[in-house]
């Protein structure tokens, strides 16, 4: 359930502005230093370029994402920082789990699928140890914010 910290309406269109514009910086650096740049985010957490197929146009695209190890899956979480909606990345993935993950200039086939309400209770834990700031992202939304599962293909 969301907080008094929600964001109002101009945070979200704002905030969606601040997101699209860093991730398109992030992504060209991150592809022309192998991730020397934009390979950590903030509190050195690592990140891994993600690209999918737009669900509506059929064209890749690359977001830069936080991830975690699980084996030999990696786990995403679709936060947006806790914006109201779900990223597009996500709806991407739903339509088209096929994806090409970049990680410090090795790319490897993966598919992804959303984990379930057990699988996301194990590994929610484990993703705010991670990265801590999920949790207030979850607290500022109303949406269960998805968790996904990539595995190699």
């Amino acid at each position: 359930m969301a907080t008094n910290d929600s964001y109002n309406d101009r945070q979200v269109k704002v905030g969606g502005v601040v997101i699209k514009v860093m991730s398109r910086l992030t992504t060209r650096l991150y592809r022309l230093t192998d991730g020397r740049i934009g390979g950590k985010f903030l509190k050195g957490t690592d990140v891994v370029l993600v690209t999918t197929i737009g669900r509506r146009s059929g064209e890749p695209r690359t977001v830069p994402l936080l991830f975690m190890e699980d084996g030999a899956d990696l786990i995403l979480v679709a936060s947006q920082g806790g914006m109201p909606n779900n990223p597009a990345w996500y709806y991407n993935v739903i339509e088209h789990p096929e994806v090409t993950i970049n990680r410090r200039g090795v790319e490897s086939d993966m598919v992804a699928r959303e984990v379930g309400a057990d699988e996301r209770a194990v590994l929610w834990p484990r993703l705010v140890d991670m990265y801590a700031d999920f949790t207030d992202y979850q607290q500022r939304t109303d949406r269960t914010i998805p968790v996904i599962r990539l595995s190699p293909r």
